[in-house]
């Protein structure tokens, strides 16, 4: 069945290629009518274009990319044809530093020189739809922002957001909203973008320029809910997160919210209401709900109740055991490495907490307290520990019958020490 799959994946890919290859040709046979030129940027745009429709990213990308490099080099070559130069002044110069001052003009107005802003844009869309963020930048930024098309500028924008870059994409954003303020899902990220960059209030401002014109979208709604939660209005967020589950947007991050607000505002059976229902949808696994929860259920003198919500959030919050177990083991190996032991066996004494059965470290903390920290008493004790710890395994390696014996042969010297030190007394 899977070499079945396979096969007809293969042959689907062929087929396309062979479709691609055929648009290709027929785009190359078509005779010019009526004077129109179809020339080869033309071609490898509706190339592009079919690639596109096939959502084959792949290959629209070689046709768009070649189109561009067309499209430029017709731009810089337009450019030039159009170069206007100082006859007067050059007449007067030397012909070598005429030539020079030309090379330099023709030079500048290649560089300056406009790419044709539809390819440029189609070139983007392609970057775009794979993720090359950078790439759709640095397309996209140097064109009018009268020339870029709604969908464009939303990519121009949406780039910088995917990169981590705020600040740009609240410019890009802004800049989109003024020539566009109905696109909903933009004015919801420029509101969440303001409260990001703790500026909850120009957030507020934004979100409720639109709400004012439409106050049905739950983007919208939601993204100004937490912009006043995070100006700290929170009568106003909580009756904001009210009107959006009463529009059936009944999301955890929705009733998890509104139970905050209201309890910030002393709604405390409100706020019971919604932490209770948005826990039970995390599948009561959300520790900062349960937490909440309880908190509110002692405020409400639901003493047994609040306790055991305490109790789990105190559970849930507790470290994940295995990852401790590596970091503790790796915290412990790096002080040892840089010489400070003390910091070493406090690490691999905290290991034990997540991994007790960790034969090795006993033998590590014993000796770290035995050679380098001098600590006899405790260096005695570790090795104890370890040979007990040790007695346990089933089957010991060579290695750890090594470190067994080396154990025993400290443990009786410690023996002998404090018999000597008996009779001198």
């Amino acid at each position: 069945m899977a070499s079945f799959l396979l096969l007809q994946r293969n042959n689907s890919l062929s087929i396309m290629k062979i479709v691609l290859s055929i648009v290709t040709l027929v785009l190359l046979a078509v005779s010019p009518a009526k004077g129109e030129v179809i020339d080869s940027l033309t071609i490898c745009l509706q190339v592009g274009d079919s690639c596109m429709q096939q959502y084959n990213t792949f290959e629209a990308l070689k046709h768009y990319q070649k189109a561009y490099d067309l499209a430029k080099k017709k731009s810089r070559e337009k450019a030039v044809e159009n170069l206007a130069l100082p006859l007067k002044q050059l007449n007067k110069l030397p012909k070598e530093k005429q030539n020079e001052i030309i090379e330099r003009l023709k030079h500048s107005a290649e560089q300056s020189a406009i790419v044709d802003c539809a390819v440029q844009m189609k070139l983007a869309d392609c970057y775009y739809k794979r993720a090359n963020y950078r790439q759709v930048i640095e397309l996209l930024k140097t064109i009018p922002e009268d020339s870029l098309s709604h969908e464009s500028f939303r990519q121009l924008a949406q780039s910088y957001k995917k990169q981590s870059d705020l600040d740009s994409y609240v410019f890009w954003t802004s800049q989109l909203l003024a020539r566009f303020p109905m696109d909903g899902e933009m004015v919801a990220g420029l509101t969440l973008a303001y409260a990001q960059l703790e500026q909850p209030q120009n957030g507020i401002k934004c979100g409720q320029q639109y709400f004012g014109v439409d106050s049905t979208n739950v983007e919208v709604n939601r993204a100004l809910a937490d912009a006043y939660f995070m100006d700290r209005q929170f009568g106003k967020s909580s009756l904001m997160y009210e009107r959006l589950l009463a529009q059936g947007d009944s999301t955890f991050n929705t009733l998890y919210s509104a139970g905050m607000s209201c309890s910030c505002i002393d709604s405390l059976e409100q706020a019971y209401k919604y932490l209770q229902m948005a826990f039970l949808l995390s599948g009561m696994k959300h520790a900062g709900c349960a937490y909440r929860l309880g908190v509110v259920c002692v405020d409400t003198q639901r003493y047994p109740e609040g306790l055991n919500y305490l109790s789990l959030a105190k559970e849930l919050m507790l470290p994940d055991t295995t990852i401790m177990k590596a970091i503790t083991l790796s915290e412990g190996e790096g002080y040892y490495l840089t010489h400070k032991y003390e910091e070493a066996i406090a690490a691999w004494k905290e290991h034990l907490l997540y991994n007790p059965s960790s034969v090795a470290t006993y033998y590590n903390i014993a000796n770290a307290y035995a050679y380098l920290l001098k600590d006899e008493e405790q260096g005695k004790a570790y090795y104890q520990q370890f040979v007990e710890k040790a007695a346990e395994v089933d089957k010991p390696t060579e290695k750890l019958s090594e470190m067994i014996e080396k154990a025993k042969e400290m443990l009786r010297v410690y023996d002998l020490r404090e018999k000597f030190k008996a009779r001198k007394k």
